[in-house]
């Protein structure tokens, strides 16, 4: 009689579910036919990997996890121990009632293990390390500039809560040297009310160094290999700038990911929201599922375009004869989306005044 002490899990497929904390992850492990233990560890992926390997020898390993606070590196570390992984949206994963309503870390990575091995998930696209820290540049000089714009309303509310007024001629300034300047010479009543007016000044003259700092940053990594090329394709466009241009590259990463320019401008969000029921079929403007740095970016850079294509100018004009200038500046934007796809895919320079 031939005794097999040995686990041979070759040829089949083993389904874990991760719900990822800061300080432990919760884990549920499915095979194809029941659940086999959920429970918490570390946050660390080797130990995860051990484990499948110590218990299922030989089978093919599928994870997932929802993307959040925690970034891709999991993703990487599992991938480079050749574990099939993916990362969805939270949005993405189906949920009954009970889930909804009695949620828990436990029910939470049953449900992803128990969707994952249902082939119910479509995961997400994931960058390279390389690619997320040059996105991470851009990304932290756009929330440093929406810092600046905080502290400067903030800054015009104290002066006009404390009826301080400034010369009409230095306020059409737009905030140069000579402006902050003549901010710091307003005199308060009280060395309170100076130390107040002084500390908001401070933060806003550090933050435009800072935003300075990573401008130059950013101009440096638009001339390296990776993006120079593209860069300045993108510049033939009216309204391109190489701030949009980066956004653009950093964001997107790789334009042939879109199969089609439906799928990129559901990415981007130019689809409206469709509520469809029987005989009625109501829109509720644009749908909130976006890339939200893209979408405001090329509406901005829409009203650039404009004012330098004709072709954009004629369809601009010819859409605000049925339509609100800020509803038409929205399908100036997608068009301005199209002729960006154009580009990085065909790697030819935008020709102006070409429909």
């Amino acid at each position: 009689m031939n005794i097999v002490n040995k686990l041979d899990f070759t040829g089949q497929h083993i389904y874990v579910g991760l719900d990822v904390h800061k300080k432990s992850w919760n884990v549920s492990i499915h095979s194809a036919n029941l659940e086999h233990k959920t429970y918490s560890q570390p946050p660390d992926p080797q130990i995860l990997v051990n484990y499948l390997r110590r218990n299922f020898p030989g089978a093919s390993y599928h994870c997932v996890y929802e993307a959040g606070f925690s970034g891709f590196w999991t993703y990487d570390r599992l991938k480079e121990q050749g574990i099939d992984c993916l990362v969805v949206n939270p949005a993405d994963v189906p949920t009954n009632d009970k889930e909804r309503v009695t949620k828990s870390d436990r029910v939470d990575c049953r449900k992803l293990a128990r969707s994952l091995r249902n082939g119910e998930l479509r995961g997400i696209y994931v960058p390279s390390s390389i690619k997320i820290e040059d996105r991470g540049l851009l990304r932290i000089r756009h929330n440093l500039v929406k810092k600046q714009t905080r502290c400067k309303n903030q800054i015009k509310s104290l002066l006009h809560f404390y009826g301080k007024s400034i010369p009409e001629e230095m306020v059409l300034s737009h905030w140069s040297r000579r402006y902050i300047q003549e901010l710091e010479n307003i005199r308060m009543e009280r060395p309170a009310g100076a130390t107040a007016l002084q500390t908001l000044l401070s933060e806003l003259i550090y933050l435009r160094d800072l935003i300075a700092q990573t401008t130059r940053e950013m101009i440096a990594l638009s001339r390296t290999e990776d993006y120079r090329e593209s860069v300045q394709l993108l510049k033939t466009i009216p309204g391109i700038s190489t701030l949009c241009a980066m956004t653009l590259l950093t964001e997107l990463v790789d334009i042939s990911r879109f199969s089609t320019f439906d799928h990129l401008a559901c990415y981007v969000g130019f689809i409206p929201n469709i509520h469809d029921s029987g005989e009625k079929e109501r829109h509720t403007g644009l749908t909130n599922r976006r890339n939200p740095a893209l979408r405001t970016l090329l509406i901005e850079a829409a009203w650039i375009t404009v004012r330098k294509d004709p072709a954009m100018m004629m369809a601009f004009n010819h859409l605000c004869v049925r339509m609100k200038k800020t509803r038409a500046i929205i399908h100036i934007a997608k068009k301005l989306l199209r002729r960006v796809r154009f580009v990085l895919k065909n790697r030819t320079a935008y020709q102006v005044a070409v429909v």
